[in-house]
């Protein structure tokens, strides 16, 4: 992948500006969420995606992106064992398939970034629990998004909630800085050692993507070049935010501003509105 090197403190209107591309990102993302059914094709939930992308101006940041061919699509579409960047096209959706939708769009120069995965009708409880616990991983790495904490300690959170529920945090791929380039210092894996780390600042944008499996970290990549996927082929969740630090907290730059009504696009609400705290808080309840 392309990284653009060193970290890019933003100011409060670079801020404003990835916030508002943050909010057509959302926008894009619960528009996939809402076009997921049986029967479906990934293909068609990447329609509903660039349908957002091309009424709101916004560039793809997907499309084109360098790798071992320029990729194909403005949304990575990844099913079942599949981690992350999955190509759309044909394969139809079933009832009981969980599957991972990642979006990135660019408003105003900046990049907004950020994915969830969802259940396609009634999926196993197993399922559930892993798409819950990936979920309250994000927002445990949310968490630390503070003035003084460090990166590892963020890395650390996310580990930890993953790892005390019994999955795995995939090892080579990770979260990144992102604003006016996709990717960005610092990289921030989904493990690793409080304490240490780059110190936070304001004005840090960190795209967090806790990447979980049900077995094994292990993965490997899937013959189109771009697919990545569990090497024992169990199930598989990615979550994700972009995020800054501010001396207020932690900004979520791709939450959703407006509830959705009905349909499929409760699922997108569910989560990343209203589900998302509960679920942390369930997760952790249970484990002590």
């Amino acid at each position: 992948m392309a990284w653009h090197r060193g970290v890019v403190i933003k100011t409060e209107a670079d801020l404003a500006a990835m916030r508002r591309a943050g909010r057509v990102n959302a926008r894009a993302l619960a528009a996939a969420v809402s076009a997921v059914r049986p029967g479906v094709t990934t293909a068609e939930v990447n329609a509903a995606t660039e349908a957002v992308l091309r009424k709101d101006g916004a560039g793809m940041a997907f499309l084109g992106y360098p790798g071992p061919y320029p990729y194909p699509a403005a949304t990575c579409i990844s099913v079942n064992d599949e981690l992350v960047h999955g190509i759309p096209g044909p394969r139809q959706l079933k009832e009981g398939d969980i599957v991972s939708i990642d979006v990135g769009s660019v408003v105003d120069g900046f990049v907004g970034d950020s994915a969830i995965t969802i259940g396609v009708g009634q999926i196993s409880e197993e399922a559930q629990r892993l798409l819950d616990v990936t979920c309250a991983a994000l927002f445990a790495g949310i968490e630390r998004m503070r003035v003084g904490q460090r990166t590892g300690d963020v890395s650390a959170a996310i580990q930890a909630t993953v790892e005390r529920n019994g999955f795995n945090v995939v090892r080579e791929y990770t979260g990144h800085g992102v604003g006016r380039a996709m990717h960005e210092d610092p990289q921030v894996p989904n493990y690793g050692k409080a304490g240490m780390g780059m110190s936070l600042q304001p004005g840090i944008t960190i795209a967090l993507e806790p990447m979980v499996l049900a077995g094994s970290p292990e993965t490997r990549v899937l013959r189109d070049q771009w697919t990545v996927a569990s090497r024992d082929g169990q199930l598989t969740a990615h979550f994700e935010h972009s995020v800054a630090v501010t001396a207020n907290g932690p900004l979520i730059l791709t939450a959703l501003d407006e509830d959705l009504d009905g349909g499929a696009s409760a699922a997108y609400n569910s989560y990343f509105v209203g589900r998302a705290p509960a679920a942390a808080r369930e997760v952790e309840e249970q484990r002590t």
